[in-house]
């Protein structure tokens, strides 16, 4: 079978699917071709189920309080083969919703694994052994990234993040390995699941490219709520049988003994299959390096998202894939500003933040070059329980100017408060600005515009 569209997207995750979805409203023959489930990393192993998780686990917490507000519970016990079932099942839904979605905006669905045969030419074979031969004018390639196993014996017996959705229970102690957001996240999960979590890091640290100050503040809480977090540890081998009894050993010597090993050791991009040297697409590295433009190097071949592997965050994938089309079929030709993007962690305590961090600020404008207001303090939410962690409220004030360089939060609905504060400093407001603005009390986000100079 061939067919000719104006757009081939190769891969229907989140930038292929806005791409797709906003060409043809301008009026593109745009075809989507995707081997796996309708929806991408987030949708389907990535940031929706897991921020299910997240609440899912949350529950242990807000029943450890339920007591001093009043509220007592008899025979209380948790069930995660329940919560991950019905995680299982909203994702079966939203994957139905993008399926449709794709039809109701007329892109054709094509199943199956694409290989480049040229540079106007796909190849698309699918597990019934049909092969679809596609030309386009265009090619956006979206296919997203994969998580990265170490080079480790025995790394296969470990899991990915990817398998943590298709767990139907859980054992009862679980070795995690990495630093990164998707570490904490799911240490922070099994945690408040029940599962007794160690947290081997390798370097000095957690969440690394974060405000240094902000992740200590997370790595006291974690470990304030059981989970042993290890630094300057590395596995060296992985052994014994999964699902079952594991023992990692560490490059310290040690051997941790437990019933899951989850490898959260970073993503890249998904280039394997792809036969980009017979499109002539050039990459850098593990990624594929395009321009402001998400050109490549070959003129008529695009590429969004983290197979860019620059700022790997579904918004900014969306952001990429529906400025392409506007710019290629919309008339309205317009780039993704990468400069300012807010990012959080969705552990618990939850980290969230926009800008430069405190470090980056002191290497580009030198430490008396800006000013720290922060605040830190027990939230009204825990006055009456008296435990847990203190939030934690920076901002990061150019000393000449006033100008608000960056916001960083730690607690409770961290991510919601500085979406919004990502307005102002997009807007480019000063701390006056902050100082101004009338406070809504009581709340943690008034801290915000009510730090003392």
């Amino acid at each position: 079978m061939s067919e000719s569209f104006d757009l081939i997207v190769l891969g229907a995750g989140s930038g292929g699917l806005a791409a797709a979805k906003r060409a043809a409203s301008h009026g593109a023959r745009v075809a989507i071709v995707e081997g796996d489930r309708v929806g991408g990393t987030c949708v389907i192993r990535g940031c929706v189920p897991k921020k299910l998780l997240v609440y899912g686990s949350a529950y242990r917490h807000l029943l450890d309080d339920a007591a001093s507000y009043g509220w007592s519970f008899e025979n209380v016990r948790r069930d995660p083969a329940a919560l991950l079932a019905n995680v299982r099942a909203e994702v079966d839904r939203l994957n139905t919703l993008h399926i449709g979605l794709l039809e109701a905006a007329g892109v054709a669905l094509i199943r199956g694994w694409g290989r480049f045969c040229g540079p106007n030419a796909v190849e698309v074979s699918n597990a019934a052994g049909e092969v679809h031969h596609l030309t386009g004018e265009r090619i956006l390639i979206a296919v997203g990234g994969r998580p990265h196993r170490p080079e480790i014996p025995g790394a296969e017996l470990g899991w990915v993040s990817d398998d943590m959705f298709l767990l139907e229970s859980l054992p009862d102690s679980v070795v995690v390995v990495g630093a990164g957001f998707i570490a904490c996240e799911f240490a922070c999960i099994l945690n408040g699941l029940g599962v007794k979590v160690t947290q081997l890091v390798r370097g000095d640290h957690l969440l690394r490219g974060f405000d240094r100050e902000a992740s200590k503040a997370v790595e006291e809480a974690m470990e304030a709520e059981g989970i042993d977090i290890r630094f300057a540890h590395s596995p060296a081998a992985i052994t014994g049988s999964t699902p079952g009894d594991l023992f990692v050993s560490t490059q310290s010597g040690e051997s941790l003994d437990c019933g899951g090993v989850l490898l959260a050791t970073g993503r890249r991009p998904f280039l394997k299959g792809l036969n980009l040297e017979a499109a002539g697409v050039a990459i850098e590295g593990h990624r594929i390096p395009v321009d402001g433009d998400q050109t490549t190097n070959v003129p008529n071949i695009f590429a969004v998202g983290d197979v860019t592997d620059r700022i790997c965050l579904t918004p900014v994938a969306v952001e990429e894939g529906r400025a392409f089309a506007d710019t290629v079929y919309g008339d309205k030709p317009r780039r993704v500003d990468h400069a300012l993007v807010a990012s959080a962690v969705f552990s618990q305590p939850e980290l969230s933040g926009v800008g430069l961090t405190e470090e980056e600020a002191i290497e580009r404008c030198g430490a008396d070059g800006i000013r720290v207001h922060r605040a830190r303090f027990r939230p009204m939410s825990q006055a009456l329980p008296a435990r847990g962690p203190r939030v934690l409220l920076k901002l990061i004030v150019a000393t000449a100017s006033g100008k608000v360089l960056g916001a960083h939060m730690v607690g409770e609905h961290a991510a919601e408060i500085i979406q919004m504060a990502a307005i102002a400093i997009g807007m480019g407001a000063t701390k006056a600005d902050f100082d101004c603005t009338m406070a809504l009390h009581p709340s943690v986000a008034e801290e915000f515009v009510t730090m003392a100079n």
